[in-house]
């Protein structure tokens, strides 16, 4: 569950941070990959859940996870970040 991942990130970030490790969950929404198409079946189902109506790229989570990974972020540890649209909003 979300909570779960939650406390393991928070807990994991305590334990790795001394050594300069950063612990993050990225929860993406709908993406537009082989196994959840754009154009899929439920696609008109899920958009009417978002805020932006499109499913996101795989591109932008590799956005969000490259900075995560780099020098811009190693003070962002312990964080829960959402890329979903605002699906559920």
């Amino acid at each position: 569950s979300k909570s779960a991942l939650q406390g393991m990130a928070r807990g994991l970030a305590r334990d790795f941070g001394p050594r300069g490790i950063t612990i993050n969950v990225v929860q993406p929404g709908p993406i537009d990959t082989d196994a959840n198409p754009a154009n899929g079946p439920m696609r008109d189902m899920l958009h009417s859940f978002m805020a932006i109506k499109r499913h996101g790229q795989p591109e932008e989570v590799a956005g969000m996870v490259a900075w995560l990974a780099g020098p811009e972020a190693s003070f962002v540890t312990g964080a829960m970040h959402t890329i979903d649209g605002a699906f559920g909003a």
